[in-house]
């Protein structure tokens, strides 16, 4: 700050230093007349974050102090750019009327907005929190403590560990803002931003234990343990710093132990695409927005937590289940739930207005609204056929009785400013009614006292006019001047074309309707704060009563997307076995957009194979197989139906994802190292009850000691931890694991080869496929011909070099597209393994270059495969016939390879 000459400086200067030194990390929107002023530094980074002018003023030293401003009745959306920028506001306000201060008017900071305390509805995404979390040390571990301000959520845990699992937990909240202990808040400042979001980070000390208790109660904190309770102080007395003044909505505390959730950490919600896209960052494409059919922004809200905490109770899962199942199979009753839920707005920050004291009388009235839809929407769930709806709604309070007084205090459209008056319903107060009828009949008086005028003087454009300066007026034109009676009139002003003047009668009246005037606005005021005061006093009543409409809207959401997508209610259970028949990715089959999905089974069972080595081809849908299949187990543990005939799942306490990887250049770790460390987490958390997906294992490496850590891992997975786990590689050498655990299964995505055309049947098949069509894969890509067909020259020179069973990437046919036949030919009943299909329609198995193959991120076209020289494709049959493995064949394989080497043989001899 440029202070070189302090004692020089004007008492105003003076002052905005002294409240400046309160306020030294924000911006100090300093009230002088009708502008917020900011002055030294202030001033210099606003003008350049804002765009607005600088400028200089006079303040009593040599030169002039940088100055910048803007008008007090706009700064709310200067304020929220900075905001959104991540700067704090201390807004300074004038608390004393100029007029009566003697010297200097004095201010004070009356609040200061941040990014997780904001409350202007412009700022807020409607189905978005925007969470602020404070961070605590305890014993060998970490306390956090979250709030969403504008609606009053306050939620508190606590838990062992490293700082990576509280950095999963902040995961869930993506706060805007972060407090807390001051190492703590270290620790964080140190780690890359997860959330691709400005984050403010404050340390802070504790606020004062009476303090607390005033704000929750004796009982609340005392069933918090202290680490939580540390957590609670460090968020709430920040929330009273800035915010000086009330947090009545802020009162209920909701504490929650980890383990009653699935735990799903930043990677796995990332590479998953739970609530936004990777690419885009967008909601549009991710679970979230697929499920998201609500018809209120708090029911958006709810959604999300539940997406973003999987329950790992199953009887509050069954009971979500029953209310969806209901709801799935009336679709009447689904129909009227959506239209009253329409009409009612968000509650939760309605509330948080309301006791924030900035709720106006547009605010009331949207409350009051809302408030009359609820004993329809109570009805419908009492008489329905559903035990959890009626439970939800028994005894249900429905706040009738503020919306009877809403109704009989404000008027139906009031002004948006409630300073302005028309606010208050004729008949609710009798003294104001005698103001207005005194006020009207005056401007009764003032249009017949405008008649006799004209009629006295002959002036026909005689006119009584009013202005804040001069009041009531008579104005003549100076044409007509000469008509006016002498002695009668007492001139008040001049214009250019006319003069205005007063008479005794005039002015006393203007005193009476002037002074009916200003005593209505402040009885409108009044009252109306005395509404507000009272709704404060209910808040708890209609936080309660918000919530229940939250859920009722995820629950008619979750049915909705379950019937329109043709889900199935899946069998949550306590086992270990996973069945999943003819299981889909969601958000791919909604992309789709009615085209065919190909959809799998999946068998993980205890005594079986309770572990998945996949291998295939690039682009043939191994990645989305397995996201679908940790997405049916997040929509089974939410309560929600699922995309497949039916699906057993077992209750799910940790889903880990090692899905695509990048570099990490801030943190200095290559893609291979970021990969390492996640299967790191995976070895040291994964229990029994977990599910590993880990795609393509051992890359990023050399081939020989990516294959030596993929087989460790896989080996250390299926003895150490035994859990449930899809694992996909590019080495098909790791196939022979299958003898040595017997717990793990190979299976591949189906290849059908037609000639020299390749179509990927997005099948799951038994065994392991034999080659990965990397060279093809390169080709569709668009690299030149020149490169590709150098790529298989040498490829096949290995080939023959090594001694291996035909090429990796070389469109051939093997015994795997025996058993893709063969797979082709099952139907659904009939077939009982893990790779169980759907029958594919005919239009999925044209040539390649007709086919769509899915994605998680669209859909690419395929072309057609390169031609091979006919002197090679000998060779390469050759090969194949030496390392045919007789004995693991049937006959029938035997003969059905034999027959088709000889026609490839005969088509070459050709």
């Amino acid at each position: 700050m440029i202070i070189s000459d302090k004692p020089a400086y004007t008492p105003m200067i003076m002052q905005y230093l002294s409240i400046k030194e309160q306020a030294q990390d924000a911006f100090l929107f300093f009230r002088l007349g009708d502008f917020y002023e900011m002055f030294f530094d202030d001033a210099i980074n606003a003008s350049r974050e804002l765009d607005i002018t600088l400028t200089g003023r006079e303040g009593g030293s040599k030169e002039k102090i940088p100055m910048c401003g803007v008008p007090y009745h706009s700064a709310e959306g200067y304020i929220s750019r900075l905001i959104e920028k991540g700067f704090k506001v201390a807004i300074c306000e004038q608390v004393e009327d100029p007029a009566a201060a003697k010297g200097v008017v004095r201010r004070e900071i009356v609040r200061v907005v941040t990014p997780g305390t904001v409350m202007e509805t412009k700022a807020l995404e409607g189905k978005s929190n925007n969470f602020m979390v404070a961070v605590a040390e305890a014993n060998e571990g970490y306390a956090i403590s979250a709030c969403d301000l504008s609606t009053g959520e306050l939620y508190v845990t606590s838990f062992t560990g490293s700082l990576t699992l509280l950095l999963d937990e902040i995961n869930v909240y993506l706060p805007s803002e972060i407090v807390g202990d001051e190492r703590v808040i270290a620790e964080l400042q140190k780690q890359p931003n997860q959330w691709n979001r400005p984050i403010v980070y404050t340390h802070r000390m504790p606020m004062a234990q009476e303090r607390l208790m005033e704000q929750y109660g004796e009982a609340a904190l005392q069933a918090l343990p202290a680490a939580r309770q540390r957590a609670v102080s460090l968020l709430t007395g920040y929330l009273d710093d800035t915010q000086k003044r009330s947090l009545g909505h802020v009162r209920t505390i909701r504490s929650y132990e980890p383990n009653q959730y699935m735990i799903v950490d930043q990677f796995t919600r990332r590479n998953l695409e739970l609530v936004e896209t990777v690419q885009e960052r967008s909601k549009k494409g991710s679970l979230l927005w697929l499920l998201d059919q609500t018809e209120t922004a708090m029911g958006g809200r709810l959604l999300r937590r539940w997406i973003d905490k999987p329950l790992l109770s199953l009887a509050q899962i069954e009971e979500r289940l029953e209310a969806v199942d209901k709801l799935y199979n009336d679709y009447i009753l689904r129909e009227d739930l959506r239209a009253d839920l329409k009409e009612i707005y968000d509650l939760e920050r309605l509330v948080g207005r309301v006791a924030y004291g900035n709720a106006n009388g547009r605010d009331l009235i949207a409350l009051k609204t809302s408030l009359q839809c609820v004993p329809a929407l109570t009805e419908r769930c009492a008489s329905s056929e559903s035990d959890t709806l009626r439970s939800l709604v028994r005894e249900l309070d429905a706040c009738a009785d503020l919306a009877e007084l809403i109704e009989t205090v404000l008027v139906d459209e009031p002004p948006v400013s409630i300073r302005e008056g028309s606010l208050i319903r004729a008949g609710y107060d009798s003294y104001l009614d005698q103001l207005r009828e005194a006020s009207t009949g005056g401007k009764q008086w003032l249009a017949e006292l405008e008649r006799r005028e004209r009629e006295a003087t002959g002036i026909r454009t005689l006119k009584i006019g009013y202005n804040k300066v001069f009041g009531y007026y008579l104005e003549v034109t100076k044409a007509n001047l000469p008509q006016l009676p002498e002695g009668r009139y007492e001139r008040k002003q001049t214009l250019a074309n006319a003069e205005r003047f007063v008479t005794p009668e005039l002015k006393e009246k203007e005193r009476l309707i002037l002074e009916a005037e200003d005593k209505m606005v402040d009885l409108e005021y009044q009252r109306f704060i005395e509404l507000r005061d009272h709704l404060a006093e209910h808040l708890h009543r209609l936080q309660r009563l918000a919530e229940v409409i939250a859920t009722i809207d995820v629950y008619q959401s979750l049915a909705s997307v379950s019937a329109e997508h043709r889900f199935s209610r899946p069998e949550v259970t306590e086992g270990y076995d996973l069945i999943i028949r003819e299981g889909r990715h969601p958000v791919v089959e909604a992309v789709l957009n009615g085209r065919a999905f190909i959809a799998n089974g999946t068998e993980l069972q205890r005594d079986e194979a309770a572990m998945l080595l996949i291998t295939g081809p690039n682009m043939a849908g191994k990645s989305t197989y397995m996201r679908q299949v940790a997405l049916i187990c997040i929509l089974a543990q939410i309560g929600c139906f699922v995309p497949a005939r039916s699906a057993t799942v077992p209750l799910t306490d940790r889903i880990f994802t090692r899905i695509g990887a990048a570099d990490d250049l801030i943190g200095g770790q290559s893609t291979f190292m970021v990969e390492m460390k996640d299967i790191q987490v995976m070895t040291e958390k994964a229990t029994a009850r977990s599910l590993i997906i880990i795609d393509e294992l051992g890359r990023g490496t050399s081939t020989a000691e990516g294959m030596a850590i993929a087989q460790a891992v896989i080996e250390f997975v299926h003895r150490e931890i035994g859990c449930k786990a899809l694992v996909s590689t590019h080495f098909h050498e790791l196939a022979h694991l299958s003898e040595s655990l017997p717990s793990l299964a190979n299976a591949s995505m189906a290849v059908k080869e037609s000639g020299e055309d390749v179509t990927f049947l997005r099948k799951l098949v038994p065994g392991a496929a034999s080659s990965s069509y990397g060279i093809y894969c390169a080709r569709l890509a668009g690299l030149p011909e020149q490169i590709i067909g150098r790529a298989y020259e040498l490829l096949h020179a290995s080939s023959v070099e090594l001694g291996e069973a035909g090429g990796i990437g070389i469109p051939q046919t093997t015994a795997h597209d025996e058993a893709a036949a063969a797979s082709e030919r099952q139907t659904g009943s009939q077939t009982s393994q893990v790779w169980e299909s759907a029958p594919v329609p005919a239009s999925q198995t044209e040539p390649v270059a007709d086919v769509m193959q899915l994605s998680m991120f669209g859909t690419e076209i395929m072309a057609p495969a390169p031609k091979s020289k006919k002197t090679a494709q000998a060779e390469q049959l050759a090969e194949q016939l030496k390392q045919l493995d007789l004995f693991n064949m049937t006959p029938m394989q035997a003969m059905q390879w034999l027959n088709e080497m000889k026609q490839k043989l005969g088509n070459t001899a050709n």
